[in-house]
């Protein structure tokens, strides 16, 4: 009786804590590997604990375009007008499993998934637009 009641909490325990981001009717499409990397935009990208900004400090306006984190997770972003300034939560980011990346915070499983490669879809048969990836705050304070 014991060695039951024991399993079964454990069985309880294990399928409520989810260390995995995962929702699968929130998957996107692969990344397309078969588009190269056509250029640089001078769009900075400064990764925070549950968002990445993106500082567009060009004279180009980019209208809805698909961002790519590590040639993995997707999100839709509607516009990044010139000279602005954009905020994408990072749990708007899926794969082609529907995993999202690891994010910050005290109640973490997992280091925060590092942002190391960003890049812009604008359509199917475009190049892709690279954009500069700057440290955390926290790293850069160190």
């Amino acid at each position: 009786m014991t060695r039951t009641v024991l399993t079964l909490l454990c069985l309880v325990a294990a399928a409520g804590c989810r260390a995995v981001p995962y929702e699968p009717q929130k998957a996107t499409r692969r990344y397309p590997s078969e588009l190269d990397q056509g250029s640089v935009a001078q769009v900075q990208v400064i990764p925070g604990p549950h968002s990445i900004r993106l500082v567009n400090a060009t004279a180009t306006s980019y209208g809805t375009f698909d961002l790519w984190l590590n040639q993995r997770y997707m999100s839709k972003v509607d516009a990044l007008p010139s000279g602005r300034t954009v905020e994408v939560p990072l749990d708007t980011f899926w794969d082609v499993r529907g995993e999202g990346p690891f994010q910050g915070g005290w109640f973490r499983y997992y280091q925060p998934t590092p942002i190391v490669l960003v890049q812009a879809q604008m359509d199917d048969k475009s190049p892709l637009i690279g954009f500069v990836c700057t440290l955390p705050e926290v790293v850069r304070e160190r």
